[in-house]
């Protein structure tokens, strides 16, 4: 059996980049075709990716909080006992950029204008809102105030930058 390159698929048509967030399997773990291998999140959703073929996991080819590009590899799948190939190039620094872990239960925290982080909001939202929020300087009261436009309400990458 020959190695498989398990690709980030295409989540939606907008959805151009995924954030990984908790690997399922281990390296050197048996993988059974359509298995969840990975836990993702987009601006629009968090899912899980599945493998596209049986084997051993041989290799990760990103880690927990990197942002990968739709359409690059995730991981390496091989026959048992398989060692990763020798001519497999490893990720380009286009394609997958690394980033604070997203804390999916944990509560905001965001950078407020005099640097310190502050922690209160009970509410959940997405890396890509936590990333515009922290980036463009706004509280979590700030953030807590912004009326959601996604689903239960959740604010949206429209929602904050508007």
């Amino acid at each position: 059996m020959s190695q498989s390159e398990i690709l980030l698929p295409k989540m939606g048509e907008s959805v151009a980049e995924a954030t990984i967030i908790k690997w399922l399997k281990n390296e050197g773990d048996f993988v059974k075709a359509d298995e969840a291998i990975v836990e993702i999140a987009t601006d629009k959703v968090d899912s899980e990716v599945p493998s596209t073929a049986e084997g051993v996991l041989i290799k990760r080819l990103c880690n927990e909080g990197d942002v990968v590009q739709v359409g690059k590899p995730i991981a390496l799948i091989g026959a048992e006992g398989s060692k990763p190939a020798t001519n497999t190039a490893p990720v380009k620094e286009s394609s997958v950029v690394s980033n604070e872990k997203p804390a999916l239960t944990a509560p905001l925290k965001i950078a407020s204008s005099n640097g310190k982080t502050q922690n209160s909001s009970s509410k959940f939202y997405s890396p890509l809102v936590k990333n515009i929020a922290k980036t463009e300087g706004l509280s979590v009261a700030e953030l807590d105030t912004i009326a959601g436009t996604g689903l239960q309400g959740r604010v949206t990458k429209k929602d904050i930058l508007n």
